[in-house]
């Protein structure tokens, strides 16, 4: 899978993308991450990528014209059989669930496109963005944060990401517990979790998982797990 992301700050992700999980995907093949610079597709001497938003009002809005020539420009170098799909970060987009990363996992190219300053000019949501999409109820300065949150949760649910397999099928929002006298489905589930040592402090872990009894700890686990 190929990740693209159209920013006007490239450099903002060479951390993140560099370390961990992320790095072992990326030397292994499994994915690929091209960061795109939007000011590269400008036409002035300026770079210049936002402009004063008609009807006034403060702060810029990012230009269509840069947007559309970079993906012309993208898709042109993608296979035509490619499964492509280009999502635009955008405070009122569909709020971002374990479920969207399961359903964007199957795309060959995930493009996204991070809006900074006021939004985007509206012509991008309607006319070149396959879906908006918002990673929570607040405001952020632009679209690389959540460009970091879909790239992470898409990636780790690729065959041969994660070490241990298993561990996907036992996560948090996407686990389903249950047995003759509990059940919790539609999944988005969250329960304590505990490491050595047993007693810490006269902190102690709960017995029942000390006990290897898993048909026990299963019944604890869905007796005390939450939805979130």
């Amino acid at each position: 899978m190929t990740f693209h992301i159209i920013t006007i700050f490239p450099k903002i992700f060479d951390s993140y993308f560099n370390e961990s999980i992320l790095k072992r995907a990326q030397k292994n093949k499994l994915i690929n991450i091209k960061i795109h610079n939007l000011r590269d597709w400008t036409t002035d001497k300026h770079k210049t990528v936002d402009d004063t938003p008609y009807g006034g009002g403060a702060g810029m809005v990012m230009k269509v014209e840069p947007i559309y020539e970079c993906l012309q420009d993208m898709k042109s170098k993608i296979r035509k059989s490619s499964k492509v799909r280009v999502v635009l970060f955008s405070a009122k987009g569909k709020r971002y669930a374990q479920a969207d990363a399961k359903r964007l996992k199957k795309y060959d190219h995930i493009v996204m496109i991070c809006g900074r300053y006021e939004g985007v000019d509206e012509r991008v949501a309607k006319h070149l963005a396959d879906e908006e999409i918002s990673i929570g109820e607040y405001v952020l300065t632009g679209g690389e944060i959540p460009a970091m949150v879909l790239v992470d949760s898409v990636t780790r649910l690729l065959p041969g990401v994660l070490g241990n397999s298993v561990s996907l099928n036992e996560e948090s929002f996407s686990n389903v517990i249950q047995n003759s006298k509990f059940k919790i489905q539609n999944s988005i589930l969250e329960y304590p979790h505990y490491t050595k040592p047993a007693e810490f402090n006269k902190w102690k872990v709960p017995k029942v998982l000390l006990g290897g009894n898993h048909k026990e700890i299963e019944k604890w686990r869905g007796k005390h797990s939450k939805k979130t």
